[in-house]
Parts: C-alpha cells; sequence; structure tokens
C-alpha cells in the first residue's frame, strides 16, 4: 500500500483517506469544495490545507458557490483578516470567480457533476501499474480537462491540479491494489480498465 501510505501521517488525513478520498463524487457542493481545496493547496503542503479545511468552510459559507460568486471586496477583507486563513489574495478571489464559473457549467449542464463525469463515460478509470504505485503528476484526461475549464474561464486549475481533483473525487481511482478502498470502489462503482493516458513525471511510491 506505498502510495497510500500518505494517509498514516496523521489521523485526518486517515479520515479523508477513508471517508472521502477516491470515492466517485456526483455532488456539486462537495465537487466544489475538492475543487477549490486543490485550489487552495497550490504551493503549499496538502497538511496543512486539510487541518485548515473547517477555517475555510467558515471563511467561504461551506463552499456554497451560489453565496461565493456574490462576495464582494468587503467579503475578502473579511476573509483575508480571518485568524489561520492561508493569506493568498489570489486565491482568495480566484475562489468567488470560480464560483461563477462553476454556476455557468451548471446552467449548461444541469449539473458540474454531470459535465466532469462526460470525460470518462460516468466511469471510474483503473489505470495501469496505478494501483502499484506509478502514479503522475498529471496525464492526457487532466490536461483535457484542465483546457476546457480555462476556456471557460477558471483560474488556478491546471493539469497537475486537476489531476489531483480527478484523484480525489472517484475519477481516477489510485488508491493502492492493496488498498481496501480500492476493493471497494471496484467493486460498488461503474470503473474501466484503460492503458497509461500519455502520463507525465510518473514516480513509483
Amino acid at each position: 500500500m506505498a502510495y497510500c501510505n500518505w494517509c498514516k501521517t496523521s489521523p485526518i488525513n486517515q479520515r479523508y483517506h477513508d471517508e472521502e478520498w477516491g470515492v466517485p463524487l456526483h455532488d456539486d457542493n462537495k465537487q466544489f469544495e475538492f475543487l477549490m481545496l486543490e485550489v487552495l493547496q497550490c504551493g503549499i503542503s496538502w497538511s496543512i490545507v486539510i487541518n485548515k479545511r473547517d477555517i475555510f468552510r467558515s471563511c467561504f459559507d461551506n463552499f456554497d458557490y451560489e453565496k461565493i460568486a456574490a462576495y464582494d471586496n468587503i467579503m475578502i477583507e473579511k476573509i483575508m483578516a480571518t485568524k489561520g486563513m492561508i493569506k493568498s489574495r489570489k486565491k482568495t478571489e480566484a475562489i468567488i470567480h470560480n464560483a461563477k464559473c462553476f454556476i455557468n457549467i451548471r446552467r449548461e449542464f444541469g449539473s458540474f457533476s454531470r459535465y466532469l463525469w462526460k470525460f470518462t463515460d460516468n466511469k471510474t478509470i483503473l489505470y495501469d501499474k496505478h494501483g502499484d504505485g506509478f502514479i503522475p503528476a498529471s496525464n492526457g484526461l487532466s490536461d483535457v480537462i484542465s483546457a476546457d475549464l480555462k476556456k471557460r474561464g477558471f483560474k488556478f486549475l491546471g493539469p497537475v491540479t486537476i489531476y489531483s481533483h480527478l484523484q480525489a473525487c472517484g475519477i481516477i481511482n489510485d488508491h493502492g491494489n492493496d488498498c481496501p478502498c480500492y476493493k471497494n470502489i471496484v467493486e460498488n462503482y461503474p470503473c474501466r480498465k484503460q492503458h497509461r493516458d500519455n502520463e507525465k513525471n510518473v514516480v513509483k511510491f
């Protein structure tokens, strides 16, 4: 379970791994939260992000994209003054901007989840060798989705960030083959096996 060893670094990481990470996600509120956590992670460690999750939820109305899309400069200043908040105005502004883009996708497709899952025909992808710990930083799928999101105006969502989101929301199953979560996903959700897809910076964990 070499790749999944990251969850053993703290109880909060263990809980996130066991209960959320990689479980196929079709709820738009959680999709937005997961996606914006990836935005907040840019340039810092995941441990910082997961430990500040309650602060982020407090700052951003539990990641209610409808409310966030209406934030003004007064709200931005309030967020920036919150104790424990990451002091990046650009990230805060990006989250507000992305909430508006997120709403636009929902209007076009009915839901953001429907938009995102259409890239894999509503199936979780099991890439060759990923279950053995050969994990890339990004791949062809994350390139395509990142490019499409950028075209739709999203910010801070490059291919590496999108790849992390695809792992988190269960579109790509990157649990180790010997991880109980891997088996649970394969047995209980629609999946398809696929050859590795133009992978970049593959690392053996």
